[in-house]
């Protein structure tokens, strides 16, 4: 493979990069822009328009546009799902680009991005054009006296605000519903990382999406991301991101009454029992706090293991995890990438920090990373730590590969631990006792819980949150194909 890629190298060459705007690419109207980093170096990969509230309106208006004037939203469903399935295929066909890109601009080993984010995008975006097309918009209801039935018709303009995690899929994830249902989108990428969501609307471009129907508007989440959920032109709203972003956002789109859906923070439990096999749990958990540096909202940072079992599992987890090669993303040999910025290393290392402040005592010490060649990247080292279910680091969400362990004598126990989170995302019960398992799983408070494994998204299976991880639905099901169409009733008397 290539490094860099020269179609990334001739997408990066022309700046500052535009924003995407009714089929257009265009300017800021300020004329201001920002920069986005390699997290890997520290270095400038691309300087980018700023857009803010006139940006903003411009691309509702486009949006909005589309919606009435173009065939998107009225065209049979099967002739919007060709043309959804003709982008999946050029996202498949430009993985290495996209990789590429998303891995420069997020600071993830490349082969997270090519084998996993950018399959998946392009998986997604199949999964909800095929179903939109076996999908029933008209429904009959059975009703004494009346002829009646439910129609489903799309929303209109749908908002997104991605964060910078993992950028292009959560694109996938947002916005292929909402295609599918005949919606138009406005979306306003993390300042962080935007660079795969605009290569993203030139491939949009050359799989034939009508104008305004896909736009993009990148800047500050202060100033455009506000201006776009306090937009009165949206018809649905959907976040990504913190909790406390969530709850401006909710406030925002409260005041419009424009419905919202919020995907948002976690602090996810592993419950392990004595029955488990200690090696195997111990590296797939390491994978999992490893995975993208920590920078994944339903990962398992709380490992709650039974006392029996609590010495030996910490201890092979701390040989795994000190075994992990610590690099720039674009080197083959490694298994873990930086945090996205300087802000976010210095939030993971303050979380130490506080921990250590409030009593924790580390399994596996963390800290900054010193990575030859790469000295002013944003590297940090795993870390394991135990103590109180009461300390900070064991109650917060830290967004980074850290780990907080605590043991447990009984399934009550346990239980009570894991449900004692304000959060509710996504947890995980691990034990050969299958019964067990189930018993357990189904009394974790949470939109998800999975058995013997962590981090799993099959599409058609709904994945949300509950408490402070989110609202208003969820990605990835059948369900959230339904959240991008109105219902509406249409009723005759008879006789």
């Amino acid at each position: 493979m290539q490094y860099p890629h020269p179609e990334v190298t001739k997408f990066l060459a022309s700046q500052p990069l535009k924003m995407f705007i009714n089929g257009e690419w265009t300017a800021a109207v300020s004329g201001d822009t920002f920069e986005t980093r390699d997290p890997g170096d520290g270095k400038v990969i691309a300087k980018v328009a700023a857009g803010d509230k006139r940006d903003v309106d411009r691309a509702v208006a486009a949006a909005r546009d589309a919606f009435r004037k173009s065939d998107w939203a009225t065209m049979p469903a099967n002739d919007r799902a060709v043309i959804i399935h003709r982008l999946a295929d050029l996202v498949d066909k430009h993985t290495e680009i996209l990789a590429q890109i998303e891995s420069m601009d997020v600071g993830k080993p490349l082969a997270q991005p090519m084998n996993g984010d950018v399959p998946n995008v392009a998986q997604t975006l199949r999964y909800y054009a095929d179903l939109s097309v076996h999908t029933r918009r008209r429904e009959p209801i059975a009703v004494s006296g009346f002829d009646a039935r439910t129609v489903r018709s799309p929303y209109g303009v749908c908002g997104f605000v991605f964060p910078w995690n993992f950028p292009i899929l959560l694109v996938g994830w947002g916005i292929s519903p909402a295609l599918a249902a005949g919606n138009t989108v406005v979306i306003k990428p993390a300042e962080d990382t935007p660079l795969s969501t605009l290569y993203f609307c030139k491939l949009a471009e050359e799989a034939g999406i009508p104008k305004g129907v896909i736009n993009v508007v990148t800047g500050l989440g202060e100033t455009a991301g506000a201006a776009l959920s306090q937009h009165p032109g949206i018809n649905r709203m959907s976040f990504t991101g913190s909790p406390e972003v969530g709850r401006l956002i909710a406030e925002s789109c409260g005041r419009n009454l424009v419905p919202v859906k919020l995907e948002l923070g976690g602090k996810g439990a592993a419950v392990l029992f004595d029955d488990i096999d200690i090696d195997a749990t111990a590296k797939a958990l390491a994978g999992a706090i490893t995975l993208n540096s920590g920078q994944v909202c339903c990962t398992a940072t709380r490992w709650i293991v039974h006392e029996r079992i609590l010495d030996k599992l910490a201890n092979r987890a701390a040989e795994v995890l000190s075994g992990i090669q610590i690099g720039h993303g674009s080197d083959a040999t490694t298994g873990m990438g930086p945090v996205v910025s300087e802000k976010q290393r210095q939030r993971v290392l303050g979380y130490l920090e506080k921990g250590e402040r409030e009593g924790a005592r580390s399994l596996l010490r963390g800290g900054a990373a010193n990575v030859k060649g790469h000295e002013e990247g944003y590297y940090v080292k795993p870390a394991l730590l135990t103590g109180s279910p009461d300390n900070v680091c064991a109650r917060e969400e830290i967004f980074g590969p850290v780990a907080y362990v605590m043991p447990f004598r009984d399934e009550a126990e346990a239980i009570e631990l894991v449900n004692r989170s304000s959060y509710g995302l996504a947890n995980s019960v691990w034990s050969q006792n299958l019964d067990r398992a189930n018993r357990v799983a189904e009394r974790l408070v949470a939109g998800n819980s999975w058995i013997n494994a962590h981090n799993l998204f099959p599409h058609g299976v709904a994945y949300a949150g509950c408490n402070l991880s989110g609202m208003g639905g969820g990605v990835l099901g059948p369900d959230t194909l339904m959240d991008y169409l109105r219902p509406q009733s249409i009723v005759r008397p008879l006789g």
